[in-house]
């Protein structure tokens, strides 16, 4: 069993990387979620094919909507998947005849950095210090069945 220091350490280690990386994806997916409000859908690439607006959509919601959510710690698993499949396309497609590493110019570095964070984050989850536990934890805690006593 864990000591309460290591988990304590546990959830501040994971409070740290939502806010580092949620920071930093929430200012990297801003711009585009202004383009999203002006409705300027044409000056957005169409990496999937699915249309340049609902491209613009996805990249604007996963980028901005779910890292306000994973910064926060609220359906924090989840909203990090969107993060991880965006940033998976950023890298290798729209990024795909870049370098693997920064040197002067474009590379698929950013983009690695940001899925390998966010995928770290969606299959560890938010920690004790987000809206998740404060939230779920109590009503786990009310379905959770009174131990047998014998």
């Amino acid at each position: 069993m864990k000591s309460c220091c290591t988990t304590h350490l546990n959830s501040v280690g994971l409070l740290i990387l939502r806010l580092g990386f949620g920071g930093y994806m929430i200012t990297h997916g801003w711009p585009k979620f202004q383009m999203l409000m002006r409705r300027e859908f044409d000056q957005f690439p169409d990496p999937l094919g699915i249309g340049n607006t609902m491209s613009l959509i996805g990249a604007a919601g996963a980028e901005f909507v779910c890292a306000v959510l994973v910064l926060v710690g609220l359906a924090t698993r989840f909203a990090a998947i969107p993060i991880v499949f965006t940033m998976g396309v950023a890298a290798f497609i729209v990024h795909s005849d870049d370098p693997w590493t920064m040197g002067s110019g474009a590379s698929k570095e950013p983009a690695l950095l940001f899925l390998t964070a966010f995928l770290a984050i969606a299959l560890t989850g938010p920690g004790r210090i987000s809206l998740d536990h404060l939230i779920f934890s109590k009503r786990l805690a009310a379905v959770k069945p009174a131990p047998k006593s014998e």
